[in-house]
């Protein structure tokens, strides 16, 4: 019995040893949830240090900062992109996330379009005669953004290739993900250095900024033969039947149409004597169908009943399709004690804010991003417009020149007084009054709220105390890529939230592939939560001897 573990961990070690011995300059890995990627990133960097390993999720770059620590510089493809601008052009490259979205405001009044900027960016549509109006306006207001300034790096590479910079060794990492632009980024980077890129086009989920997984397909595939294609098989993260589930979905899915043009290549489960024990505990994936506002109760009670099983330290995710949704759960488990849950509520990355003008105002009180976009909160529509078109037609006035004396009287007033609240001073009862009313906050609200907790934090704590300090994060879809906890459970896994289209005809391989990614964080046990008494499209493409009914 000894004998089939020990034949296991060496056929791993062939496939990463295959990628090691590689005198290939350029490698592509196929990796599968699980399947050992850091491990072996940390391999081949190892004995290298001029290296750098690349992404575009920031939450990514954290985690891979950390697990890489003293051995690669991890950045975002914007960041370094910033940083390789900056060295070329000697000079400092500030960046404002959202600069995209304020500049299509400005074509919206200057030009009477509206045009998605970022769009044109992502597909390299270079000839388009927006991008003047784009680079006036960027430089008007002296920022980059997260896309143009990928661009501007791509370009610089493209007209003078002594610009590129030469590594021992690039990692790649997610490139499922990559658009156009963020390839030809990778492809420059590659003629000057040896290159591995890895990702799964099993997991991209990520076409609404024009990624496409056959970026990935192409250098795997004989399009590109200059790419050597490798394959990490083995699954040492999830149980047997996760395993066994997701090759069900993947085989259905292609059955019906779907996938095309997928790279073929195994995700198997990994022999392990410790990970047979679990599969042989949790043999099954749980579904059952509970009223939306019953979920909280059901996860409650399985919790619990996952800590008589495992009598130890465990970890839950909870994945929803959606952040108000996780929302909603997380606030029903708070009352019901669980006290170290992790979930952070994000605004909306395209969102506009006031808020963000003056964050760059406490900066740098000159800055004219910032004057623009406070401007277009303070100011009424047609007075705005006005500034606009102004600033159009001298560009060398900033936007504070051409805004009212009074205006700007309280834009400092207001700006000073943040400021000193950041330092910690006191403002004020009437400066505090004035900066409420113009930031939409109600001051007697705010007090009401924070009295609510500190007087539920005196009351008797409710729930099991065996339960609080268990650790949960709970996350959307899209935010579970690169997460995984030994339980996981999945709500509203409806057709209505998992798939667009309502005649469950048209489905999306990007709504094949978030299924996937959810189902395979788990290291021990999935749950699959219904709201309604309906069964899943997803779920009847996995063999019925798989799934628990838990009623």
């Amino acid at each position: 019995m000894e004998d089939k573990y020990i034949v296991a961990k060496v056929e791993r070690s062939k496939h990463v040893e295959a990628i090691l011995q590689s005198d290939s300059p350029k490698k592509v890995v196929v990796a599968g949830p699980g399947t050992g990627k850091t491990y072996l990133f940390k391999e081949i960097l190892k004995n290298k240090k001029n290296t750098i390993t690349l992404t575009f999720i920031n939450a990514l770059v954290e985690d891979l900062s950390l697990e890489l620590y003293g051995i690669s510089e991890v950045r975002t493809l914007h960041g370094f992109a910033r940083s390789i601008l900056g060295n070329i052009l000697k000079n400092e490259i500030k960046i404002h996330p959202k600069l995209s979205r304020y500049i299509q405001e400005d074509a919206q009044i200057l030009l009477g379009q509206d045009i998605d900027f970022n769009k044109i960016f992502h597909e390299r549509d270079d000839k388009n005669d927006s991008l003047n109006f784009y680079e006036n306006r960027r430089k008007y207001y002296e920022y980059y953004g997260y896309t143009d300034v990928i661009y501007a790096a791509v370009k610089c590479f493209e007209t003078k290739n002594s610009t590129i910079p030469a590594y021992e060794q690039i990692l790649v990492d997610e490139f499922q993900d990559f658009n156009l632009l963020e390839v030809s980024l990778i492809d420059l980077l590659a003629t000057k250095s040896p290159i591995l890129l890895a990702g799964d086009d099993d997991q991209a989920l990520y076409q609404f900024k024009q990624a496409s997984a056959q970026h990935i397909r192409d250098r795997h595939g004989e399009g590109m033969p200059e790419y050597k294609p490798f394959n990490l098989p083995f699954c040492s993260r999830c149980p047997r039947v996760i395993i066994e589930a997701t090759t069900d979905l993947i085989t259905n899915a292609q059955e019906n149409g779907f996938l095309k043009g997928r790279i073929k290549k195994p995700y198997s489960y990994f022999i392990d004597k410790d990970k047979d024990k679990v599969s042989d505990n949790y043999p099954a994936i749980a579904h059952s169908h509970y009223f939306e506002k019953q979920f909280s109760w059901f996860i409650e009670k399985y919790i619990s009943d996952m800590a008589l099983s495992i009598k130890d330290k465990f970890s839950v995710l909870i994945i929803s399709p959606y952040q108000k949704k996780s929302k909603e759960i997380v606030d029903l488990l708070r009352k019901k004690g669980f006290s170290n849950i992790e979930f952070t509520e994000k605004l909306d990355e395209d969102s506009l804010t006031l808020l963000d003008g003056f964050n760059l105002l406490c900066e740098d009180l000159n800055d004219n991003l910032g004057w623009r976009i406070i401007a277009r909160f303070v100011l009424s529509n047609e007075d705005f417009v006005s500034i606009i078109k102004n600033s159009a037609s001298d560009s060398n006035k900033k936007i504070y020149e051409l805004l009212p004396r009074d205006c700007i009287k309280e834009v400092n007033e207001i700006t000073k007084a943040l400021k000193a609240i950041i330092a910690g001073k006191q403002e004020s009862p009437e400066m505090l009054s004035k900066i409420f009313k113009r930031f939409n906050i109600g001051p007697y609200q705010t007090a009401t709220e924070f009295l609510k907790l500190q007087v539920n934090s005196l009351e008797q704590r409710s729930g099991i105390p065996a339960l609080r300090k268990i650790p949960i994060k709970a996350t959307t879809i899209q935010s579970s890529k690169g997460l995984a906890a030994d339980v996981v459970f999945i709500t509203h896994f409806d057709d209505r939230y998992f798939i667009k289209d309502k005649e469950k005809k048209d489905i999306s391989d990007q709504e094949i592939c978030n299924f996937l990614v959810a189902l395979t964080r788990a290291k021990k046990k999935v749950f699959l939560l219904s709201s309604v008494n309906e069964i899943p499209v997803f779920l009847n493409w996995i063999s019925k001897d798989r799934i628990e009914r838990v009623k």
